[in-house]
């Protein structure tokens, strides 16, 4: 409604003024705080970057530049914990925040001057505050419970989330100006698919680094630091692959590239289910080049089929939601991860003895992700053929 280009800026703006404050703070309230804000900025950063980019490039040669975007973000998924080590190590935890300062005023000014191109609807629509607050307080409550699920409260918390995210949903079929247009995902069989093969996929993979670490670290005896350059193994390949990932979406229909790689990633996650206390150290090197390899597949072709299956009106959308499912399905794995954790070893330290059992809880967890990437398959191949909104438009 205000243009994508002013809130891209003010995003880059508020999460470079929130990391400044950041580097300040007096008391563990005001770090709160200023990160709350940092998290405002993000939100505007990635619910208009995506769809700047959509608008920027046809749906030909869509998918190389999501490709390359996939791969920037991985490059800096692989190098930030390094970096952040040093910058803590040599300078305290507020060197991370004030390292970003310039950063982000270098890309404020870059954006003002590069960024021309300016895209708004004709006329100011209402804004569903309502629909806003029911939508963020369900989500906040139902993770909270799914951080505790082990518990009396934190199962309680799950039901009263899922219920307000239930009145959510009518509120919003009811409103004039919805701010999740909820028919979208009833009429847009591709769009809905897409992302909920998004959020299985991520929901499936995301824990898989803390997990391995915790096995790197406990059954082959390496250190925090041995343990990260192991792990650097999946983040290095999606960035490697996700360029060719975009490009092939592009000549090949993005639903058969991305179920692929779903596919792949399903099979890296029942290796690993394998893992045992003498595993080397290259087959689990090799098990997260699979899935980092499946995942490189899937992430560029399913957000191009996402971008692609939608008209320009709402890319700001489809940009927020391919963020949403992402968070969303981060926030689940995790769940899933502590879940069997709690089922499996409880509330206890894993020392020597409890090994074996540490194991069996990998292992289950592992079969668990692999069985929910099953699941993402059949949403992707469901899909059936993207065609671009431009295209049936022409065709109607």
């Amino acid at each position: 409604m205000l243009g994508r280009r002013k809130i891209f800026v003010y995003g880059i703006a508020t999460f470079t003024l929130a990391s400044c404050l950041s580097s300040i703070s007096l008391n563990v309230w005001m770090l709160l705080a200023s990160r709350v804000f940092q998290g405002l900025g993000s939100a505007m950063i990635f619910g208009t970057s995506m769809a700047m980019l959509a608008i920027a490039f046809p749906p030909g040669e869509r998918g190389k530049a999501i490709g390359l975007n996939v791969t920037v973000v991985y490059i800096g998924q692989s190098v930030a914990p390094f970096i952040g080590g040093l910058l803590t190590e040599y300078f305290s935890w507020r060197g991370v925040f004030v390292a970003t300062i310039p950063i982000g005023i270098l890309t404020t000014c870059i954006s003002i001057w590069r960024l021309k191109w300016v895209w708004r609807r004709p006329a100011f629509e209402g804004f569903d505050i309502m629909g806003s607050l029911l939508y963020a307080v369900s989500i906040l409550i139902f993770m909270g419970g799914l951080s505790a699920v082990t518990s009396g409260h934190g199962i309680v918390a799950i039901v009263i989330g899922a219920a307000l995210f239930v009145v959510f949903i009518r509120w919003e079929l009811r409103v004039p100006s919805p701010v999740l247009n909820v028919s979208l995902f009833k009429t847009n069989r591709a769009f809905s698919l897409s992302s909920a093969a998004a959020l299985i996929n991520y929901s499936a993979t995301f824990a898989v680094t803390f997990l391995l670490s915790l096995y790197l670290q406990y059954m082959r005896n390496l250190s925090p630091a041995q343990a990260g350059l192991v792990l650097m193994a999946l983040p290095v390949t999606m960035a490697l692959l996700s360029p060719i990932a975009g490009r092939l979406s592009d000549k090949i229909e993005p639903r058969k590239v991305a179920s692929v790689g779903m596919a792949l990633t399903a099979v890296g996650l029942f290796l690993m289910a394998s893992l045992s206390e003498h595993s080397s150290i290259t087959s689990v090197v090799l098990n997260l080049m699979l899935v980092g390899f499946g995942f490189a597949l899937f992430s560029s072709p399913n957000m191009n089929a996402i971008m692609t299956s939608v008209s320009p009106s709402y890319y700001g959308l489809a940009s927020g939601t391919v963020g949403t499912m992402r968070l969303l399905g981060q926030m689940f794995s995790m769940g899933i991860a502590s879940l069997m954790f709690a089922l499996y070893i409880g509330p206890q330290h894993i020392t020597s003895e409890l090994h074996p059992v540490f194991l069996k809880c990998l292992t289950a967890t592992f079969c668990v992700f692999g069985c929910t990437c099953v699941v993402g398959i059949l949403a992707s191949l469901s899909r059936g053929k993207i065609i671009p909104q431009a295209e049936r438009i022409s065709e109607s």
